[in-house]
């Protein structure tokens, strides 16, 4: 039976070793030298201070800033762990609403968030983006069409003219991935602070 059982052993312990260390040491020592800032989280500092990740969205309170897409992420409730609350780009708790497009609460939601922009800006179709979260509820990027809409509003509070916030989320806007995949968008973390560099 030891004669069965020690060939199963060995392998056992070189694919554990093989592809349990070897293989992930390798494959991270790469992408740290390859892609050094991606490796260590897409990091964004200012002042020497880490503020956030370009691949996490955060949530702007205030209307002198950009805001990002709705988040649906929820954690426990600290109150009665059976439950949960909203706790806005929760990367520990990543995830969608799962509220379908015949839900009652989401169509609700997305209602009166319309009606909240509108009151914003009334002009402006207001873009889906703002209104509907992303299935990871952690989205970092709007639309640019996100950010125009919302360009009135930053002009205003922070006594800017509308033409150079415009001009901001245009350099701020980033193409498609090659010029394939995905569609032109605009990280909010990126633009908040390029906002407050526009002001110094």
């Amino acid at each position: 039976m030891l004669r069965e059982l020690r060939p199963a052993i060995v392998m056992l312990i070189v694919f554990t070793a093989l592809t349990g260390l070897l293989y992930p040491l390798t494959v991270t020592g790469i992408a740290d030298v390859v892609f050094p800032r991606q490796a260590r989280g897409s990091l964004i500092e200012r002042d020497g201070k880490v503020v956030g990740s370009a691949l996490i969205g955060q949530q702007f309170g205030g209307d002198k800033y950009f805001h990002g897409r709705p988040s649906a992420t929820v954690a426990p409730d600290p109150k009665d762990p059976a439950r949960t609350v909203e706790a806005p780009y929760n990367a520990s708790g990543s995830g969608g609403s799962n509220l379908g497009p015949t839900s009652k609460a989401l169509i609700e939601r997305v209602k009166a968030e319309v009606t909240r922009l509108k009151a914003e800006n009334p002009q402006a179709r207001v873009p889906t983006d703002l209104v509907t979260a992303s299935g990871s509820g952690l989205d970092p990027d709007i639309s640019p069409e996100a950010a125009l809409f919302q360009a009135p509003r930053i002009a205003r509070t922070r006594g800017l003219t509308e033409r150079d916030v415009r001009a901001l989320i245009e350099r701020q806007t980033k193409n498609r991935t090659f010029e394939l995949l995905g569609e032109p968008r605009v990280n909010v973390l990126e633009l908040n602070l390029a906002l407050d560099r526009l002001r110094l």
